[in-house]
């Protein structure tokens, strides 16, 4: 294999798949992963998962694999604040050389 054959994404897979919501799509999973690790650590059970995030339990397995489709940034965020996690958003001047601000997100753990 040769360098000719390697196609090279960018840092949002969602947007190198050409998906139009590409940054929300990117968002939503880099909010569920943190909501997922935080839940793996705790070793809790998808009913308890539930009770604690206020949704039922079939939301519960669709968070855990990535199926994100009916949930919003906001919600994701309002369960990492169940999750006893601070939401921060910072809005500040983008990159001189970026062509377009960006949305990332930073967990801290």
């Amino acid at each position: 294999m040769n360098n000719k054959d390697i196609t090279h994404g960018t840092d949002n897979v969602h947007d190198d798949l050409g998906f139009v919501d590409a940054t929300e799509r990117q968002t939503k999973t880099q909010l569920a992963f943190t909501i997922n690790e935080l839940l793996k650590s705790r070793k809790l059970k998808q009913r308890e998962i539930a009770e604690l995030l206020g949704i039922p339990q079939p939301k519960v397995s669709a968070l855990k694999n990535y199926r994100l489709d009916n949930f919003s940034v906001e919600r994701l965020m309002e369960f990492l604040t169940a999750l006893d996690r601070d939401v921060e958003i910072m809005i500040r001047p983008r990159a001189n050389n970026a062509k377009a601000g960006h949305i990332s997100v930073l967990a801290v753990q």
